[in-house]
C-alpha cells in the first residue's frame, strides 16, 4: 500500500463544548462478530463499530459461510453457525489494519479443519505475530509466518489441538483471547496467567454466550468443548476513541464535555488514573452496564495540568491512549516520566518513536528511552508530522494543533476510519480547528 496522500491541517479553534456519541468500541465489535458467528441461533448486535477493520472481520466471517445482515447502521444481525459450522474460504482473508481481528483469528483459525490464509495491509504485514503462532505451535497448531514471524499467516487445518497451562511473556489481551478461542476446540483444559491483568473483553464476552469460564484480574481458563449460545449485544461506546476528547477538553481551556456512554472496563481506563494524576477533572456520570460491560458519561472539564510519574502498573490499561497522554503530557507544566511501556514499539507503528519525533517537530523536547521517554511540557509550535498510517498517532496531533502557536500539519491520516469514522467531522462539530485535505 502506497502512503496516503491524506492530510490534516490542525489549529486552534474554539473551547470544545457538546454531548458527545463516540462510535462503538472496536474491540468489543470485533469479538461481537466472532462469537456470534460460532454460536447456535442468531444474535443481534447493536452499537457495531462502522469502521474499515470491524467491517474486515465481518467480511471474513461471511466468507467462511456466515450470514450477516445489516439492518441499519451500526447494527448486525449475525446468523450463527456453530462451533463447527465454518466453511473453507475460496481465498485469502484479508484483516486489514486490525492486528485485534489477526491475532485473535489465528486462534480461532487453527482449531479448523480447512487451511487457511490471513493477510493484511501494510501496516499490520510488519507486525509480529510469533507470540501468537509460538503457544499456538505447543497447543498443536501449524501456522507458517513470513521470515520475520510476520504476516501472511498460512495455517493448517485438521490438527488436534490440546489444552495448555500458559504463562504470557506480555502483557496482552490479544494473546490471551487468541489462546482461549484456541482452547475452545482443545482436549482438556486451557489456562492462561499474564504478567500483569490485561482488558478481560474476551472472558466476559464468552461467559455473555454461554461458555463456562473462570477469570479473575491476571487470570483465564476454560476446558475445550463447549458450544456458544446466541445473545445480543450492544457495543458502548470506544474508551479509546473517547480517549482523544478527553484529553483535549482537558487541555484547550475553557472546555466541558460531556461523552455519552463510554465503556469503562477496568482493564482499559489506565488514562483516567494518569490523568488525574496530572490534575485532571472527570467525573463519571450514570453509571450503568451495557453488555456485561460497565458503562457511564464521562463529564470533562480543562484543568492546568501538571507533569507526573506514570505507575508502570498503569501501563497495560492504557496501552491504545499513550498517543493522546503524550500531547496532554506535552501540555502540562513539567516532566512527565513514561516507562514500562516497549510494547508501543510494536503497535500500528513504532508509538514511542513516532510520537517523540513527532513532538521534537513540534518543538516539544522529549527525551527517549528503550521503554518510554520523559516528555518536558512546554509551547507547541507549529510543524509537519507524519502519522506513518498510524489512526492514534493521527488523531494525537489533531489534538496537538488545538493549542499550537500555528498550524499543524498531519499527514497519511486514511487509517482513522479504520477505528474511528467520522472523527474529523465530531472534531469539528464541538469546536476543533480541523480542515482536511487531499
Amino acid at each position: 500500500m502506497s502512503q496516503s496522500q491524506s492530510y490534516w491541517i490542525a489549529r486552534p479553534g474554539t473551547a470544545l463544548h457538546g454531548e458527545l456519541s463516540i462510535p462503538g468500541d472496536k474491540s468489543i465489535s470485533h469479538r461481537a462478530v466472532m462469537f456470534a458467528a460460532l454460536a447456535d441461533g442468531s444474535s443481534r448486535i447493536d452499537g457495531f463499530l462502522e469502521g474499515e477493520d470491524t467491517r474486515a472481520t465481518a467480511r471474513i466471517f461471511q466468507q467462511m459461510g456466515v450470514r450477516i445482515e445489516t439492518p441499519d447502521a451500526s447494527s448486525r444481525i449475525v446468523h450463527g453457525v456453530g462451533i463447527d459450522g465454518l466453511q473453507a474460504p475460496a481465498e485469502p482473508l484479508d484483516c486489514g489494519n486490525a492486528g485485534t481481528g489477526m491475532r485473535l483469528l489465528a486462534g480461532l483459525l487453527a482449531a479448523q479443519r480447512f487451511d487457511s490464509t490471513l493477510v493484511g495491509d501494510a501496516s499490520l504485514s510488519k507486525r509480529p505475530m510469533r507470540r501468537v503462532t509460538e503457544p499456538l505451535a505447543q497447543m498443536g497448531a501449524r501456522i507458517d509466518t513470513a521470515a520475520g514471524g510476520t504476516p501472511p499467516l498460512h495455517i493448517h487445518g485438521g490438527q488436534a489441538l490440546q489444552g495448555i497451562d500458559y504463562a504470557l511473556p506480555v502483557a496482552s489481551a490479544q494473546l490471551k483471547s487468541a489462546l482461549l478461542l484456541a482452547g475452545l476446540y482443545a482436549q482438556g483444559w486451557t489456562q492462561i496467567t499474564e504478567p500483569h491483568p490485561t482488558r478481560d473483553y474476551t472472558e466476559r464476552m464468552l461467559r455473555a454466550f454461554g461458555v463456562a469460564i473462570d477469570f479473575e484480574p491476571g487470570k483465564a481458563s476454560l476446558q475445550g468443548g463447549q458450544r456458544l449460545r446466541a445473545t445480543d449485544v450492544v457495543v458502548p461506546a470506544d474508551f479509546s476513541s473517547a480517549a482523544f476528547f478527553i484529553v483535549a477538553a482537558s487541555i484547550i481551556p475553557g472546555s466541558l464535555l460531556r461523552l455519552r456512554k463510554v465503556g469503562l472496563n477496568p482493564r482499559r481506563t489506565g488514562l483516567l488514573a494518569a490523568l488525574r494524576l496530572m490534575g485532571a477533572d472527570i467525573v463519571q456520570l450514570d453509571a450503568g452496564e451495557q453488555g456485561g460491560e460497565v458503562v457511564a458519561d464521562l463529564l470533562v472539564r480543562h484543568a492546568p495540568l501538571h507533569g507526573a510519574v506514570i505507575p508502570e502498573a498503569l501501563v497495560p490499561d492504557m496501552i491504545d491512549e499513550f498517543p493522546a497522554l503524550f500531547i496532554a503530557a506535552a501540555a502540562a507544566r513539567g516532566q512527565t516520566v513514561v516507562s514500562g511501556a516497549a510494547e508501543l514499539r510494536v503497535k500500528e507503528s513504532d508509538r514511542l518513536a513516532a510520537m517523540a519525533t513527532g513532538l521534537r517537530a513540534l518543538g516539544v523536547r522529549v527525551d527517549e528511552v528503550a521503554d518510554g521517554a520523559t516528555i518536558h511540557g512546554g509551547p507547541i509550535g507549529p510543524g509537519s508530522i507524519q502519522a506513518h498510517g498510524d489512526h492514534r498517532i493521527a488523531m494525537a496531533f489533531a489534538i496537538a494543533g488545538q493549542l499550537a502557536t500555528g498550524p499543524v500539519r498531519v499527514h497519511d491520516v486514511d487509517n482513522v476510519a479504520t477505528s474511528f469514522p467520522g472523527f474529523d467531522a465530531l472534531a469539528r462539530g464541538c469546536g476543533f480547528g480541523l480542515e482536511c485535505g487531499a
